[in-house]
Parts: C-alpha cells; structure tokens; sequence
C-alpha cells in the first residue's frame, strides 16, 4: 500500500509551510546577535518548547517506539536521569552562562582556561554534532522512504534542503520558533497513532494492557549491574544526568536556546519543565510501542528490514485518508530541528573572529554565518547518506555518538566552573585522555554508550587535576574571578 494523493499534498503543504514560517523570520536579522541568539527575547515557555522539540528528534518518534514493541519501557530509566540533571544545568552551568555576553558556551572555558581548551570543545562539537545530526536526518529518510517508496538518497536531499533553506535565512528565531510550532504538531501525530492503534485492536486498551503485560512490555526498571546493559536504574540515572549536564550544559546546540532566553532565571525554568514534559512524551511514544506489539498479535507483521521500521509500516499499511501524510508530517517536524544555526555560531565566534578576523565587521560576520549554515548543511547530507550502511538501532547511533565526545567536554566545564586548581596544559591533556579511553570503550564494548557521558567525565577530570598537581609548571591558569569556580562577565 502507498500514500494517497491526499497524504502526499499534506506532506508537500506542511514542509512550504514551515519553510515559509521560518524564513519570515529573516526580516529580524540585523546583527550576529539576532542572528544566533534571537537578539535575548525569548521567553521561558519557547525556550521550554524548542528545548523539548530540540531533543524529540525522528530518533525519538521512530526509535523509542521501536524500544518498546522490542523490548519493554526500561528507555524511561533514562528520562528519569534527564530531569535530574536540568536541575543541576540550572543550578551551575545557567548562572555562569549569563554573566557575560556569550554567543557561544565555549567561551566559558575560554575565559577559564584561554583558547585551546576552547578551541579543543568547539572542534569537538563540530565533529559529533555533524554525525549525530546526520544521522537524525538519516532517520527521518527511513520513514518516507517506507511510507512513499521514494529512495533514501532522495529524501535526505529535500528534508535538507528545506531544512537549510529556512535556518539560513531565519537564523536562531526561525529554528526556535519552528521548534515551537512543530513540537505540537509531533506531539498530535503520536497522538492520532496512538488513537489508530487503539481503534484497530480488538479489545482497546484492554487488549494493550493484557498483551503487554503478559511479554512484560510495561517494564520500567532494571537493576542489573551488568555494565553492558544499556537501559539499567544505574545507567540511567548516573549516565542520564551526566549526558545532560554534557547536551543541556555545554553543547552549543542546547545552550544556544538557552542563552536566547529573556534572563537567566527564565532559561532555568524552560529547562526544568522541558524535562517533565520529554519524560511524559517518551511514555507516550513507548505506549505507542507497545500498542504496535498488540496489534501485531492480531494481524501479520510486514517484513521489516529493521525494527525501527515498524511505526512507519503501520503508517502507510493501516492509515488512510490524508492521515498519513499528517502522521508523516509530524515525523518531520520531529526531525527538522537543525543544528546548523548552532555550528555556525561556532565557526564564526570561535574560530574565524579568533583566528582569522578578529576585527571582523557586522557585514562580514553575517555573510559567513550564511555561508557556514549551508556548508554544514552539505555536511550533514553526507553523513545521512552515508549512515544507509550503519547495522545498528538509529536511536542508539545517534545518542551514542553524542555520548562519546560529550564526556570529554563536560570534564573541562565542570573542572572549569568548580575548580581554579587545574592548568591549561593539564586540562587538554585531560581532555586528550578521556576521548582515547571512551574510544577503547567503545571499541572493545566494555560499556553500554548510556555510560560513556560519566565515564569520559570523570576521566577528563580526575587527569586534569592530576597533570596540572604534578607538572604545576606547565601552561597558564585563568582564575575565575571572585571565588573557587566563579567565572565573571570579564573573564579576570
């Protein structure tokens, strides 16, 4: 069974539309600071929104379902870990953030240890951002690829290009305010899914219940120590708060919505509430899972050349009636949540005006962020087409590539924020050394991804006191201002 004409003008109208929306936003942008921190106006509940929206990517609508109907709701371990550690991004890194006038997060650890510490992170987050997020987009191919038969290369090519389109000339207001719109829009599609399955299971939710309780598919916590184990109490919680305080407290991507807010207080309380709202989303997106399990007991499942198939199968084999295309919308919306505005911000604030332009006008900087947002969009592209050869769960890709530098990152913000013991020297040579032992984790698979944030953290950490201890001679220490791990407006 293929789309129908009708689903098909449903998609097409809400990919102009939303392209439309965010280009409207071109009109606001005079400066750099409109252009990547939507000129500090946004208020808490937008930061809250594109915050959720920003983390509910199509690995999300796809994949977490995709845990559920496989296995059980242990992925809710992780969420729990989630919430926690937005308490603790408000409380250390939100504070110090809006004590001067940054466009990036990396400026922090600029000012705390000067530019090759600075330098290290803002590569490294290039680096990962560009696969992860070309994996995302990998993600949301797979699902129009099964509901319309149009080839992944092709599909990759229009979603980014749609995706570029309104990023390049919105800039950061567009990528919020899209954000907003389309996490209501996802957020109805799970809900219209959801509703159909009920509809289509003899027995209801009864049946839901009965079935999923007898393949212990309502699981939500496990206390195995197996270090292996990617969804345990353990790692969940320990290695949820650490991935956090890693995507939420220093990765451009996330702080960036949070520097756009009004004040400081309002981007904690986006925060926080974002947390509360993407643990509800994601029991509702893994009772969807389950609900797939159920059905499929009654009718025969599709071949599927991967479990992350199965939401999008049910799509176009049980919904009709332009239902489809909303539902497929709505999975593009989840996925058109573009870090481009992001990268760029980087490329211009902490690599061309340090090393290339330092005295760069308005004028020039504007072009290049134009520029940088459709050379990462290319990039990302590639990384998509790609990612059609990656053997594992798209969801489990996509965050275990962001777990794997995150640690390393996270391991200079903290020492940077909490500590004014550690050296320039010792720091790198930290960072250095936790990125090679989370690659010889990943290599050997010692450890589930859940805990490479924690892991890579601790490492980065406790050989960066360590180095700067015994080789106190080395490198320069910044201190932050007017006590241990206080960084001020002016960096002194």
């Amino acid at each position: 069974m293929t789309l129908s004409t009708a689903d098909y003008a449903v998609i097409a109208l809400y990919l102009v539309a939303i392209t439309l929306f965010g280009s409207w936003f071109a009109r606001f942008q005079k400066t750099t600071r409109d252009y990547f921190l939507a000129g500090r106006s946004s208020p808490w509940w937008a930061i809250c929104f594109t915050i959720v929206a920003t983390e509910t990517s199509t690995l999300s609508f796809i994949g977490v379902p995709a845990q559920a109907y496989a296995g059980s709701m242990v992925f809710l371990q992780l969420a729990l870990g989630y919430i926690i550690g937005r308490v603790i991004v408000s409380l250390i890194f939100i504070p110090a953030y809006f004590r001067g006038e940054l466009v990036t997060s990396y400026e922090l650890l600029q000012r705390r240890f000067g530019s090759p510490v600075k330098t290290a992170a803002s590569g490294i987050f290039l680096m990962t951002r560009s696969l992860a997020d070309g994996i995302r987009l990998f993600a949301t191919a797979i699902v129009i690829a099964v509901v319309t038969g149009v080839p992944v290369p092709w599909t990759v090519v229009i979603l980014g290009a749609a995706m570029i389109a309104y990023t390049v000339r919105g800039g950061a207001a567009a990528v919020i305010w899209t954000d907003v719109v389309q996490m209501f829009v996802y957020v109805a599609g799970a809900v219209v899914v959801l509703v159909a399955l009920l509809h289509r299971i003899p027995g209801g939710w009864s049946e839901v219940v009965a079935v999923g309780t007898a393949a212990g598919k309502f699981t939500i916590f496990s206390f195995s120590t197996d270090p292996k184990a990617v969804h345990t109490i353990w790692a969940g919680v320990v290695g949820g708060v650490a991935l956090t305080l890693a995507t939420h407290g220093t990765d451009q991507f996330l702080v960036q919505r949070l520097l756009s807010a009004r004040s400081a207080r309002q981007a904690s309380a986006g925060l926080v509430l974002s947390g509360v709202i993407v643990f509800a989303q994601f029991a509702l997106f893994l009772v969807i899972g389950i609900a797939l399990f159920a059905y499929y007991q009654h009718v025969p499942v599709p071949p599927l050349g991967r479990s992350d198939e199965i939401l999008p199968t049910f799509i176009v084999h049980a919904l009709t009636g332009g239902v489809a295309g909303f539902i497929v919308a709505a999975i593009v919306a989840a996925a058109l949540s573009p870090s481009l505005n992001s990268m760029a911000a980087v490329t211009v604030s902490d690599f061309y005006v340090k090393f290339v332009r330092p005295h760069a006008t308005e004028t020039e900087m504007m072009r290049l962020a134009r520029q940088s947002t459709i050379g990462w969009g290319i990039v990302q592209i590639g990384v998509a087409l790609a990612a059609q050869w990656m053997d594992r769960s798209v969801l489990d890709a996509g965050l275990a590539v962001l777990s794997l530098a995150a640690g390393p990152v996270l391991g200079a913000f903290l020492v940077g924020v909490l500590s004014t013991r550690v050296r320039t020297r010792g720091m790198l040579i930290g960072m250095a050394v936790g990125a090679v032992a989370l690659v010889v984790l990943w290599k050997t698979e010692a450890v589930a991804w859940t805990w490479y944030a924690f892991i890579g953290a601790s490492i980065t950490a406790l050989v960066a006191h360590t180095a700067s201890l015994v080789g106190s001679h080395g490198g320069t220490e910044i201190h932050g201002g007017q006590g241990k791990g206080h960084v001020d407006a002016s960096g002194r």
